[in-house]
């Protein structure tokens, strides 16, 4: 049976901890950042875990990283 691969594009934007949540960047600070306040701004730094639901979406993009 062949290996599963890994979607690129979710390597790229998800990272999977030790305990099995899923880190990604915070939304929102691609672009338009003048019209952001500066509250919103500080606060969407580093990153953040995702919601169950979308754990499970990005766990399927990722087979191994479990």
């Amino acid at each position: 049976m062949p290996k599963m691969k890994t979607k690129s594009s979710a390597k790229k934007r998800f990272k999977v901890t030790a305990t099995g949540r899923v880190l990604a960047a915070q939304a929102g600070k691609r672009h338009g950042m003048i019209k952001r306040s500066n509250k919103f701004i500080r606060s969407a730094r580093g990153t953040t875990t995702l919601s169950a639901a979308d754990e499970k979406i990005v766990k399927g993009y990722m087979p191994y990283d479990r």
